[in-house]
């Protein structure tokens, strides 16, 4: 038997119509024993049809995906749909109003937390319910992304490589119907604990975005983030129209650490490359810096593969171990 989630929420997600309330999960502070945290949820349903999932805000320094669901939750209307939009584009408060990727309220990483555990921090709590509240509903899940505060991305969606070939054949058709200039199927550092993973174990069709960074909004990617999710919706037969895109989605590939640049010690890094560049195995990434030391010469880092560069260090100051660049080649099955 299933352990029973803590949080709790008004929502009925059978009923027809716009329903628009906060899930309130349990949190006891020193000035509030009996606290919650409020967690925004709308749902929009009429009638059949599939069901899709927008979440955005499971770190909090990540601007992009809340803003493009928040909207949306206040725009879509049941009229407009065919089948039901599930939207949380706040998943994680707490690290939301911090702004910060870790939740200030038991320093975990939300995005590593799942499934989760009813019994266990603010952070494993809401993963838990989300997991086993939210994901049983839904047939498609868009989870949205940037690289926050620790560097800049190329505008992309990504997937992983799932052993269905059919899952795999319709997560191709969803990141396509997005229509980020790239794709980006990607093994991760530690990807086993994401809510990713969470839904393709139950065997959900998932992607997620890449959309800036560098610790501030990026302008084209909420018109990538809004557009994509209309496209989605459209897609899916959810919302009436056809898909928009500029150009064909370029579909990539980064197959494991090996495509992984990381910084050799702690300073100031200076990146050589922009996101979105070319660049090749060998040439230097970046310098890694120590100007708080008189005549110490700074590192070198070098790339670890040819390709386009996905990602890049944003912070200035890295810390020993830190990923500097991620560098992406094209997708060949």
């Amino acid at each position: 038997m299933q352990a029973k989630s803590r949080i709790q929420g008004d929502i009925d997600f059978d009923q027809d119509g716009r329903q628009a309330g906060y899930l309130r999960a349990p949190l006891s502070r020193n000035t509030s024993g009996w606290g919650v945290t409020l967690i925004p949820i709308v749902v929009v349903k009429n009638g059949a049809g599939p069901t899709v999932l927008f979440t955005g805000g499971v770190h909090g320094d990540e601007y992009e995906g809340p803003i493009a669901v928040s909207r949306l939750a206040r725009e879509l209307t049941p009229d407009q749909v065919s089948g039901r939009v599930i939207m949380i584009p706040a998943v994680n408060p707490p690290a939301v109003a911090n702004d910060t990727r870790l939740s200030p309220a038991d320093g975990r990483d939300m995005n590593r937390c799942f499934p989760g555990d009813p019994a266990g921090t603010i952070s494993q709590m809401i993963a838990h319910y989300i997991d086993s509240t939210v994901l049983p509903h839904v047939d498609v899940m868009v989870d949205l992304h940037t690289a926050g505060h620790s560097g800049d991305s190329a505008l992309s969606t990504n997937m992983h490589k799932v052993s269905d070939p059919a899952l795999l054949a319709r997560t191709f058709e969803v990141a396509a119907a997005f229509g980020a200039p790239y794709n980006v199927v990607f093994a991760g550092v530690d990807e086993f604990a994401t809510l990713t993973s969470s839904a393709e174990r139950r065997g959900i069709i998932t992607i997620g975005t890449e959309l800036g960074g560098w610790g501030r909004v990026n302008v084209a990617g909420v018109r990538v983030a809004r557009r994509g999710i209309a496209n989605v919706m459209a897609h899916l037969g959810i919302t009436e129209g056809t898909v928009q895109t500029d150009t064909p989605t370029r579909h990539m590939n980064v197959p494991g650490p090996q495509n992984y640049s990381f910084a050799p010690r702690e300073g100031t890094f200076e990146p050589c490359n922009v996101v979105g560049e070319v660049v090749r195995e060998g040439d230097i990434a970046g310098y890694a810096h120590r100007v708080d030391e008189i005549d110490t010469p700074p590192l070198e880092v070098r790339y670890a593969a040819s390709g386009v560069l996905w990602m890049s260090a944003g912070p200035g100051r890295v810390q020993r171990g830190d990923v500097v660049a991620v560098v992406m080649n094209d997708y060949e099955d």
